[in-house]
Order: structure tokens, then C-alpha cells, then sequence
């Protein structure tokens, strides 16, 4: 079967995902927190048992939460090639704080389907609810370039940014420096994908050595936007988007650079991510605070 458009609008069945207060710390310092300068910098994030400081999970996790949904997604796209597939571009939508742990029931839709010629881009937006009372948590959104399957007939769909940042400098650049080994911790979260471990696997990729996961560096940005904009408050963090658009590699440091909408009294701000050499790594980035 090729890429199939008909399907568009299809879901899967629920399914569910579970975490704990261990696997909010191990996704905390799977994205670069537990910086110890000020000292007890991101304890909240990275520690259960600090005096006077109560647990929050940072608030791009979702992207590791039930994620079941995602794969049982793919089987609605059609037939392709999963070698030539990559992500994207990411986005959550936080309808509250996300609880340190929990067990979620989650609804993946094939949102969209667009030929681009020498691709297919295809967008999985997945529905969270907390199981314990029933009501939205978050959602996300997932976008997927499948290289080599385009020229299906479909409609080209949307071009171009949607998020450019104006012609000025930046408000706010925040500057994280990725450990060598931040891949090994990052995979734990779920991604146990070789390129980003297995060297002899990344050279068959093309690179000399396993690379970040993307959304590791979408990780490191959520925290630099928490930490400027949010007052370090997850309960303020409500929305961030963007596109990859460069591979990172350990040992880089990555770059935060935003821009505040001056007419959303500050509740918003558009942002990009660049490597140690200045490239931006991440683009098209959207940030709100929740409402």
C-alpha cells in the first residue's frame, strides 16, 4: 500500500504509558539539568528528597510518555521505507503541570499527510489523559519526513517558517554545554536507536560518532525557556515547538536564543538552538506560557 491520504483523521486504539518519580529525574538529566552552579540549581528536577525543595518534572517530557501510540501510528501512513524516515519537528502543549508520576491513556491521530516530492511529511498529534481523574494533560505533535516518498499526488501543504525571528538581536541567549556522554543517559528515557550510542552503527549513517538525539536538544531548550521566561516554574511552561534542522554532537554547546513577542505582554516568544560553530541546530521555534 503506498502513503495513504485516506487515512488522514484515523486514530489508533488508547494506550498507556507510566512513569516515576525516578523517571522524571532520569529524563531531567537525560537533557543536561543538574547544573551545581549556583549551587541547588534544578534540585526541583533532578532530586526527590531535598529539604524544602519538592519534586516537578520538567516539562518536555511528554515526548517520552506514551509513546506506544506513536508506532502503532505508522501502520496508518501506508507503506515506506523506515530507513529513509527522520524527525521533523516536535511540539507539546501542556494543558497543566505534569505530575512527577502517573500513568497517561493516550490517542495518536494521523493529523496530516503532504507531498513535497522527493518527501512525505506526516504529522501524529497524540492526546494524553491523566488516568486518575480523566482530564487532558498534554499533547504533542510529531512530524516526520519519510525521504524518497513523495510524488503520491497529495496537496503540497504549508511552506516556509512559520516562526521567523524578527531582524534584531535576540532578548535572552542561554548556553548549555552537552556532556560527551549525555547520549548514553538520554537513551535511557526510551530511545535506544544505535546511532546515537554504537559508533560502528553511526559510521554506517555517515558519522564519525553517535550524534545527539534530537530531542535531547529539544530538552535542552525547553529548560533554557523554563529557567528565562518561566521563572523556573513548570506550572508557567504551556507550549514549544520547532524543527530540526542540524545534526548535534556530544560535547557541543547548544545555544538558546529568543525573542520576545512585546505584544503578548510576554507570554510569548519565538526561539531558535545553535551549535558550538553557530549553525542553528533547531529552527522555527514557538514558545507561550500557559494561560
Amino acid at each position: 500500500m503506498p502513503i495513504n491520504v485516506d487515512n488522514v483523521g484515523a486514530t489508533t486504539e488508547p494506550t498507556r504509558g507510566t512513569w516515576t518519580s525516578k523517571d522524571s529525574i532520569l529524563y531531567a538529566l537525560g537533557v543536561g539539568a543538574g547544573i551545581i552552579d549556583p549551587v541547588g540549581f534544578e534540585l526541583e528536577f533532578t532530586t526527590e528528597n531535598s529539604h524544602d525543595v519538592p519534586q516537578r518534572a520538567l516539562p518536555t517530557m511528554p515526548v517520552v510518555l506514551g509513546t506506544g501510540g506513536l508506532a502503532s501510528a505508522t501502520g496508518l501512513i501506508g507503506d515506506f521505507d523506515f530507513a529513509g524516515l527522520l524527525h521533523g519537528g516536535q511540539s507539546v502543549t501542556l494543558h497543566r503541570e505534569l505530575p512527577v508520576e502517573g500513568e497517561v491513556e493516550v490517542v495518536t491521530k494521523l493529523a496530516e499527510i503532504w507531498d513535497k516530492g522527493k518527501a512525505a511529511i506526516v504529522v501524529l498529534e497524540g492526546e494524553a489523559k491523566l488516568v486518575s481523574d480523566g482530564d487532558p494533560l498534554f499533547t504533542t505533535r510529531s512530524t516526520l519526513v519519510l525521504r524518497g516518498e513523495g510524488d503520491f499526488g497529495g496537496e503540497r501543504g504549508p511552506s516556509g517558517a512559520s516562526n521567523p525571528p524578527p531582524d534584531r538581536a535576540p532578548d535572552h541567549e542561554v548556553a548549555y554545554d552537552v556532556r560527551p556522554d549525555q547520549t548514553l543517559l538520554y537513551r535511557l528515557s526510551g530511545d535506544r536507536n544505535p546511532l546515537h550510542s554504537d559508533p560502528w552503527f553511526a559510521a554506517q549513517a555517515g558519522f564519525d560518532r553517535p550524534i545527539l538525539h534530537g530531542l535531547c536538544t529539544f530538552g535542552h531548550a525547553g529548560r533554557a525557556l523554563l529557567h528565562t521566561l518561566c521563572d523556573s516554574d513548570p506550572a508557567q511552561f504551556g507550549h514549544i515547538e520547532g524543527r530540526f534542522s542540524s545534526p548535534v554532537m556530544p560535547g557541543e554547546t547548544l545555544t538558546t536564543r529568543m525573542w520576545v513577542d512585546g505584544d503578548s505582554a510576554g507570554k510569548a516568544a519565538v526561539f531558535d538552538v545553535t551549535g558550538s560553530d553557530g549553525r542553528v541546530v533547531f529552527d522555527d521555534g514557538a514558545f507561550r506560557k500557559a494561560s
